[in-house]
């Protein structure tokens, strides 16, 4: 297969899952991202957990808010993903409180203010939960194409924080063709189902 034919398979499928999550309609999206949040604050790595990272929804992915409340109301430090202001594709960790005040980042996703006070690094975090455009029944992982999450879980086994993916059902695809950068994980959970590979 050529790099040429690989990015194009990748890219045919992020443009055919975008459209499959961005039809779901007001109702479904609110089902599932409260199936999703039961699901998760069942799981045991979860209740262990003391920081967690999460990701704030954007362009129809799984609703993540209704899980950042009731994490919050656990107690659980919470974490988002802001884009590194010095090395490009990679992410920095932040601290996010009920008032923290979100800015739009050039992708026009919301994330905190940088702030040094409030980075959290990746050694303190215990699970770091990402977003996806797709998965596979071997666990691989097709993001929005920067790379941004599989730098920072590269050779994530022999670091401190656990990843799990977040999807809604539809955006699992029976197979995808894989990048040598790619960084599968060692579980997806959609709100019908914990994938454990």
């Amino acid at each position: 297969m050529t790099q040429k034919s690989l990015f194009q398979q990748r890219d045919e499928i992020r443009k055919a899952i975008r459209q499959k999550r961005r039809l779901l309609t007001s109702q479904q999206q609110q089902q599932a991202a409260h199936q999703l949040c039961e699901r998760v604050l069942s799981h045991p790595k979860v209740q262990h957990a003391h920081t967690l990272a999460l990701f704030l929804s954007f362009d129809g992915e799984i609703d993540t808010s209704p899980l950042i409340s009731q994490l919050w109301k656990m107690k659980k430090q919470i974490c988002l993903p802001v884009l590194h202001p010095f090395h490009r594709y990679h992410l920095l960790f932040l601290r996010y409180t009920p008032t923290t005040i979100l800015v739009k980042n050039r992708f026009a996703i919301s994330e905190p203010p940088l702030n040094v006070n409030a980075v959290i690094p990746p050694d303190d975090i215990d699970i770091i939960f990402t977003p996806l455009v797709a998965f596979d029944a071997q666990g691989q992982r097709l993001g929005m194409g920067g790379g941004f999450y599989d730098r920072t879980l590269e050779n994530w086994q022999q670091k401190s924080f656990y990843p799990i993916g977040l999807a809604h059902t539809c955006q699992q695809v029976e197979h995808l063709p894989i990048a040598n950068w790619d960084v599968p994980l060692p579980e997806i959970i959609t709100p019908e189902k914990i994938w454990n590979f």
